[in-house]
Order: structure tokens, then C-alpha cells, then sequence
């Protein structure tokens, strides 16, 4: 399984982003998820989808700003990040697991990152 990940880029406070991870190879039933990592932090959850699309789960810095639609048939799933903060600000790592949760541990496959810089 290989992951491509997309959509980073320098965005204002306020703002809204959508990004992209592409999957390729055998995928169907897994679970996806985005992690991120900021400066001088460690990795970190932000939310992860079931193959059905149901049940999404998200980190509490996130609730009501982020959502993960996924699209089956395009192997692909979204970040969809509305009412951008500063904090938000890190490499965006998509992931592939075969079951959801919520600990870096679980994910199977990684793409690459793509960067977010949220400006004042």
C-alpha cells in the first residue's frame, strides 16, 4: 500500500484547507486516518474513518473544525480543516490501518506528510 498525500500550503487564521491522500494498492475494508506533527512535538491524532465512512472519529482540538470524508471509489480520503488556528500549524501525515484508533501504533502504512502553515 502506498500513500500520497497533498493539499498542504500557508494559509491565514480563519481560514480552511482541504487535503488529500490518495491510496494505492490493497486498501478495501482498512481504516484511514490523519495524524500531525508540529515543531518540537510529538506525532499526533486528528481523526480516522472507517472503510464505510461511518463512525469518524476526531481529536477534541478538532471537533466541529475538521472533518474526514472518505471516497471509495477514488481510493482517496479528505481532510476537510475549516476555522484554521495557529495551532494547527504542522506536517499533516495520512495513515492506513485495519482497525480505527486513535494511537499512531495501529497504522500499518504512512504516507508522506504535507505541510500546513497557519498564519496570524
Amino acid at each position: 500500500v502506498q500513500l500520497q498525500a497533498s493539499g498542504g500550503g500557508v494559509v491565514q487564521a480563519g481560514g480552511s484547507l482541504r487535503l488529500s491522500c490518495a491510496a494505492s494498492g490493497r486498501t478495501f475494508g482498512y481504516g484511514m486516518g490523519w495524524f500531525r506533527q508540529a515543531p518540537g512535538k510529538e506525532r499526533e491524532f486528528v481523526a480516522a474513518i472507517n472503510w464505510s465512512g461511518g463512525s469518524p472519529n476526531y481529536a477534541d482540538s478538532v471537533k466541529g473544525r475538521f472533518t474526514i470524508p472518505r471516497d471509495n471509489a477514488e481510493n482517496t480520503v479528505y481532510l476537510q480543516m475549516n476555522s484554521l488556528k495557529r495551532e494547527d500549524t504542522a506536517v499533516y501525515y495520512c495513515a492506513v490501518s485495519r482497525t480505527i484508533r486513535s494511537q499512531a501504533a495501529w497504522y500499518d502504512y504512512w504516507g508522506q506528510g504535507t505541510l500546513v502553515t497557519v498564519s496570524s
